[in-house]
């Protein structure tokens, strides 16, 4: 039984010495692909649609293109209708303008301050709504598109009884009356 057991014992050693000693069977590792990110294409940028750029300003040949770029107004001193070097430039302006816009019809008011009678005043409109219509006639309006009339000190622009106010209502005012653009 000796011989038995030692052998028993024997093959339990051997057992055992290579039951630790034996490695388990590697595992292959298997390497998972990174995940690709799929990007979603950007979405295309809507066609861009060019519009016409407004116009800056004024439309051309309107009232409003009179008022702002050429200026309607011409000033006058006390008891005088004589156009200083000021008054002739806009009267230089108020003529090229209606030189483009042949089919536009003026009138032409004079204007005077609170002081002095009705008939004075009257009388003096009327001289400064002269002197601006033979001006723009010298620069080669035609006579038959400009109408005159004086109101006198009847239509002032500035309220007051002062300098300011007065120098503001001797005028020789250039109205549109018709041919303007208007659209």
């Amino acid at each position: 039984m000796n011989t038995t057991f030692k052998l028993a014992a024997a093959a339990a050693v051997v057992l055992s010495i290579s039951a630790c000693a034996s490695q388990p069977e590697p595992v292959e590792q298997v390497e998972e692909p990174a995940p690709v990110e799929v990007a979603e294409p950007a979405p295309a940028p809507a066609p861009v649609v060019e519009e016409p750029a407004a116009p800056a300003g004024p439309l051309a040949g309107s009232l409003e293109d009179f008022r702002v770029n050429v200026g309607e107004r011409v000033y006058f001193d006390l008891n005088g209708y004589r156009l200083d070097v000021d008054d002739q430039e806009v009267l230089k302006r108020q003529a090229a303008w209606l030189s483009s816009y042949p089919a536009v019809r003026i009138i032409v008011a004079g204007n005077c301050d609170e002081r002095g009678t009705r008939e004075y005043n009257l009388a003096l409109g009327e001289r400064r709504a002269s002197i601006v219509k033979d001006y723009l006639v010298s620069l080669g309006v035609d006579p038959s598109r400009i109408d005159t009339i004086s109101y006198g000190k009847e239509r002032p622009i500035a309220a007051g009884s002062d300098e300011q106010a007065w120098a503001l209502n001797r005028n020789g005012f250039t109205q549109i009356v018709s041919g303007a653009t208007t659209s």
